[in-house]
């Protein structure tokens, strides 16, 4: 058998990085597991201005490479490697990527969640230049300015609301002709003077040169396309969790959300989770953070009990 670490950390996003910086600074043998690179749907955000100690916008790649030199200096082993299976059942526990197999007394799934997207031209171009898919970090970037809002559920109605605190106007389209949003949050939008909403409408293209300057919008009961000027554009359609390699391994709720209990203890003893990737209401920088703190303190108090 490999190596056994006293904790394997999956995924390097702000709750992998954090978890393993607290693992590894209270002693714990700590391996970084990550697909990618560093930084998760963080160092895909061009300007963070709401995370704490930052007086100046941090780019989110910054940002992240940062956390990562830290968690380094403290000693955690950090691999590229994309993970196929798992196995929790036993008192070691086992995570099988493509490049080997790895072994850990306690592992924090940290794999994070992403954002659905439209899969339509020019999202990915201006993604963190007009584009975005959190009103709540990007919002105030915003400010006297004409924005849109994609979506029909709970969340996109919520932000768009919270977007007039900021733009000068928010253009709520939804492709079928009701929300699926509760009705107090629909009759909130339809209040709101500063919210215009269009129904059975879809966007088509995000126009522009170097940043957002408009959209084409479909009528799906017409057919007809038209042309919306527009400073920025908020994809609110949902997100999906990165758990299909736990499915049948750890508790999910019906979304694919890790279920975790307030020390952030899973349905197996041993693993923990922490960041998007466990069902809560607010998934920020922030947020995931402090997650990966207790998620590594949890880690800590079990192998603790286990060996006394």
């Amino acid at each position: 058998m490999n190596d056994i670490y006293d904790v394997l950390v999956l995924g390097a996003g702000p709750a992998g990085l954090t978890a393993a910086l607290y693992a590894a600074r209270a002693n714990l043998k700590t391996l970084l597991l990550e697909r990618l690179g560093p930084g998760g749907q963080m160092a895909t955000t061009a300007i963070i201005e709401n995370y704490p100690g930052f007086a100046e916008p941090i780019d989110g790649v910054e940002l992240a490479l940062s956390m990562l030199r830290q968690a380094e200096g403290f000693g955690v082993e950090v691999i590229y490697d994309d993970v196929q299976s798992v196995e929790f059942s036993g008192e070691v526990k086992q995570v099988v990527g493509l490049s080997g197999t790895y072994y850990g007394k306690a592992v924090i799934v940290a794999t994070g969640a992403s954002s659905r997207r439209l899969d339509i031209p020019g999202e990915a171009r201006f993604t963190g230049q007009g584009v975005s898919f959190c009103a709540t970090c990007d919002g105030p970037l915003y400010a006297h300015k004409h924005v849109l809002v994609v979506g029909g559920g709970d969340t996109a109605v919520e932000e768009a609301h919270f977007l007039t605190r900021f733009a000068a106007s928010v253009t709520l389209v939804h492709r079928r002709e009701k929300f699926r949003a509760q009705s107090v949050l629909v009759k909130r939008a339809e209040d709101n003077p500063k919210i215009r909403i269009m129904y059975n409408t879809t966007v088509k293209s995000i126009l522009g040169e170097g940043k957002v300057a408009g959209v084409i919008l479909t009528n799906v009961l017409t057919g007809e396309d038209f042309v919306l000027p527009i400073d920025g554009v908020f994809v609110l359609i949902g997100q999906v969790p990165s758990t299909s390699v736990f499915q049948g391994a750890l508790r999910l709720d019906a979304t694919g959300y890790v279920l975790a209990g307030d020390d952030l203890t899973t349905s197996l003893p041993g693993v923990f989770v922490a960041g998007d990737v466990r069902q809560k209401h607010l998934r920020q920088v922030a947020t995931a953070v402090g997650d990966g703190a207790l998620a590594a303190y949890s880690v800590d108090k079990y192998l603790e009990g286990k060996s006394s």
